[in-house]
């Protein structure tokens, strides 16, 4: 019986094609819609994870100043490198410190110059922020300990300053110092705030207090938490320390700040996963008024099919049949536009994902869902024109013109 009725729903949608189309269309968008938000979300939350992860493993980030809020800060009281000594001595789950200083300055080489960053830091500073060298090498423990002028540059100041030729043994200009390119940088690309990560350039610590800043100061300390260890635990360590090296009461506030990467992480997923949600719910209520849709032209089609439905009465066809046609159209009309909308979902997805650069993520569950979401108001709107149908009077029925 439901295969004939199934047989009998497609033929009725064959005889009106333009009508059901139509009908479908608001299914097809709405579906279509929920599915690519989803998708997109997912790929987005995935790249910001990806970005993140890409600005070191287990990374915890000490800076001067109490935290407002994104890149806010006050009271900064610099730090000494003896405190970024003391938190790898005395927090035993930390695994390394870098020291970190920086400026922006103008890096000149022959008839080039580019505005860049320019880091002072240890070699630690290169694991530590998953930072690969690409071509030449990291700086010596000679180099290190004496200042020495030499630098590893990012992909971006390779390409502003050298464009495609080797830059390794060459002198590069900052203000007063002149520095040898030792080394290049592997390309990370954007973090999740926007910033070109390969711009900068890397050179010792003694030779940026001694030739760049002038001062023995440390603006951040970057530290690498043991594999297994608990990030909050060591910030929760590490903060206790600073807070007795700088001699801080238990009624003053933190003049510094101690912040996981995790926590960034956390943050921008969570809002990527609520603006997603929003979206999709917005685009919901598209397959409502497909419903609505179905169920106007359900309407019109038990008025046009009257008497077919009074003859089919007359001669024995229960209720109950007459109820299982009309709901089974319904169900029918929801059901392609269901498979239209995720069939033109997944292709605009793939799409949107390429001109955006985030990764597609297939979830056959968001799929199923809205699949079954759309069969699932065919139901819902079709019953009222399928009751409507099935408790027609026959003799009245055979009446109608």
């Amino acid at each position: 019986m439901l295969w004939n009725a199934i047989l009998l729903a497609l033929r009725e949608l064959r005889r009106n094609v333009m009508r059901s189309v139509l009908t479908i269309l608001g299914i097809v968008i709405g579906v279509g819609a929920v599915i690519t938000m989803v998708t997109i979300g997912e790929g987005a939350t995935a790249q910001v994870r990806q970005q993140i992860a890409s600005m070191g493993s287990n990374l915890l980030m000490v800076s001067p100043g109490r935290r407002l809020g994104p890149g806010q800060s006050t009271g900064q009281v610099l730090f000494k490198e003896a405190d970024g000594e003391a938190i790898l001595k005395n927090v035993s789950s930390v695994a390394a410190v870098a020291p970190v200083s920086s400026k922006s300055l103008q890096a000149v080489f022959g008839n080039e110059n580019w505005s860049t960053t320019v880091s002072g830091t240890e070699n630690q500073f290169f694991g530590i922020t998953n930072r690969v060298i690409e071509s030449g090498r990291r700086f010596t423990e000679s180099e290190t300990r004496a200042g020495a002028a030499v630098c590893v540059i990012g992909a971006t100041v390779r390409k502003e300053l050298f464009g495609s030729a080797d830059p390794i043994g060459q002198k590069v200009r900052l203000q007063k110092l002149s520095c040898e390119v030792i080394g290049l940088l592997q390309a990370k690309g954007q973090n999740t705030m926007g910033m070109d990560q390969d711009d900068l350039i890397v050179i010792p610590l003694r030779t940026f207090q001694r030739r760049v800043s002038g001062a023995v100061d440390i603006a951040l300390f970057q530290v690498s938490v043991k594999e297994g260890a608990s990030t909050e635990n060591a910030q929760k360590e590490i903060r206790l320390l600073l807070r007795e090296r700088r001699h801080l009461s238990a009624s003053d506030d933190d003049n510094f700040s101690v912040m996981d990467t995790k926590e960034i992480a956390n943050m921008l997923t969570g809002t990527t996963k609520l603006l997603t949600a929003l979206l999709s719910a917005v685009a919901a209520v598209s397959l409502l008024v497909g419903g609505i849709g179905i169920m106007n032209i359900m309407l019109v089609s038990v008025t046009e099919r009257t008497r077919e439905i009074g003859i089919r009465l007359a001669i024995g066809a229960l209720e109950r049949e007459v109820l299982v046609q009309f709901l089974v159209e319904s169900v029918v009309l929801s059901s392609f536009g269901g498979i239209t909308g995720i069939v033109l979902a997944l292709a605009s997805s793939l799409w949107v994902a390429q001109i955006l650069g985030v990764p597609f993520i297939f979830n056959g569950g968001i799929v199923i869902l809205a699949f079954f979401f759309s069969a699932t108001v065919g139901v819902a709107f079709g019953y009222f024109p399928a009751v409507k149908a099935a408790r027609l009077d026959p003799i009245e029925a055979l009446r109608y013109e």
